[in-house]
């Protein structure tokens, strides 16, 4: 990075180009308090006007996917769309992929483990059959949180989309809307929707829910540790890792720095 000169938001909120170099060093806590009440879409123009080419966003293709793929694209079309394929989805989940690539014409980047299921298997069993914490954390380690890691990397990301909701998580319901994962500022523009919101802008675009959603399933991600919601589960994310943990490490904080920098940021 290039010596950093003064940073100042605009009247738009946004920051001035001329000001600094890129990429840019932001002031979360000024950045959320600008744009804290944004409406997402507002939020998407912002992250690109903001980063430019180093804009990514994620997906997994999951219930409510096809939402944050058709509000990135209709204001960024080729944004490039990182999707961590573990090799364990369900095929219901490979052909809905298949479906939104086509119709939202994609900049798809998959991106995989460097080690095969069969192999990992080999080496290291079934670690989501365990049922244990230590092994599905080493399973997500392997199979998802590195191959985004090294996404990020390879595409040169210095801003990320993401479809995070807050009334997901416990953890998710104390995010900013923008904040910074692995050098990377994290945007989420639909932090603060509920399903409702989700509903009506997939009825507004005539978009479709992943097609597990009509067999109660809320979230959907492997295989092997996704299940329908019961009259039981708390947040929708219980239905996930044999309701072990909520979260598969993608979207949490590396080090204990981005810990203390997400605590300093919320609103």
């Amino acid at each position: 990075m290039l010596q950093q000169s003064s940073i100042a938001l605009n009247k738009n909120g946004q920051y001035d180009w001329q000001d600094y170099t890129y990429p840019p060093e932001l002031d979360l806590g000024v950045v959320n308090q600008k744009l804290g009440q944004a409406d997402a879409q507002t939020l998407v123009k912002w992250g690109y006007e903001t980063f430019k080419e180093g804009l990514v966003m994620s997906t997994s293709f999951g219930i409510q996917a096809a939402v944050m793929l058709h509000l990135a694209t209709s204001v960024v079309p080729n944004i490039p769309v990182i999707w961590i394929d573990t090799g364990y989805l369900p095929a219901e989940t490979y052909r809905f992929a298949e479906e939104l690539i086509e119709r939202l014409k994609l900049n798809l980047k998959v991106y995989q483990s460097s080690i095969s299921p069969a192999r990992m298997e080999a080496l290291y069993g079934r670690l989501w059959a365990e049922k244990d914490v230590d092994a599905l954390n080493r399973y997500d380690q392997i199979r998802k949180v590195e191959p985004m890691e090294r996404a990020l990397k390879e595409l040169r990301a210095t801003g990320w989309l993401a479809g995070l909701r807050g009334d997901q998580t416990k953890h998710r319901q104390g995010l900013p809307r923008i904040g910074k994962q692995s050098g990377v500022y994290k945007i989420l523009p639909i932090l603060s929707w509920n399903a409702r919101d989700i509903y009506q802008y997939l009825t507004a675009h005539d978009l479709p829910y992943h097609p597990f959603f009509d067999l109660g399933y809320t979230t959907v991600g492997d295989w092997h540790s996704s299940r329908p919601l019961t009259v039981d589960d708390v947040d929708e994310r219980d239905t996930r890792f044999h309701g072990l943990k909520q979260e598969c490490g993608l979207h949490l904080p590396k080090t204990e720095g981005e810990s203390q920098s997400l605590d300093s940021s919320l609103l």
